[in-house]
């Protein structure tokens, strides 16, 4: 009798029975990291949404856009279906990985327009950033008005004054 060398070699557990490679798959699949396969757009209406709420939520900003897209807002806000719009006020540019913003903000009497103005950056920057991933290169911001105690409001809805 001859003993066959192979039945006697301790079995190797990174190898299989045809002596191949176990260790890795035979296929590989895809290439790389999921999150890395395919490409994310993100249009001009949604970054500029996420800036004019962001925006709005600063303490000492009354409004966003100036008095003349205040007039129309006000009027579209009136007709069923037209909806208050969040991007009034608010211009962005997007590219691949970067944004930059444009905002007209009315800010109400007596707030310090320039901690008004910090403060909305700030938070442009941070919600941008965060809900998007895109790196936020400048947020320039316009103030067109200075809402007064006693002035009226365009965008309120107010009584009519006659019945």
């Amino acid at each position: 009798m001859t003993d066959n060398p192979q039945r006697n070699r301790p079995e190797d557990p990174d190898k299989d029975a045809a002596g191949g490679d176990r260790s890795t798959p035979l296929t590989k699949r895809g290439g790389g990291d999921p999150a890395t396969r395919g490409r994310t757009t993100i249009a001009d209406g949604v970054v500029e949404k996420i800036a004019g709420m962001a925006a709005r939520d600063v303490v000492g900003v009354h409004a966003m856009g100036s008095g003349l897209s205040r007039t129309f807002g006000a009027v579209r806000d009136r007709v069923p279906g037209g909806g208050r719009s969040v991007t009034r006020g608010v211009k962005a540019e997007v590219g691949e990985s970067q944004t930059a913003l444009d905002l007209e903000i009315v800010v109400d009497y007596g707030v310090s327009i320039a901690d008004v103005a910090r403060d909305v950056r700030e938070n442009v920057v941070a919600a941008v950033e965060r809900m998007t991933g895109l790196e936020v290169v400048e947020v320039n911001i316009a103030v067109s008005d200075v809402k007064l105690p006693d002035e009226e409001d365009d965008d309120e809805q107010t009584e009519p004054r006659l019945q």
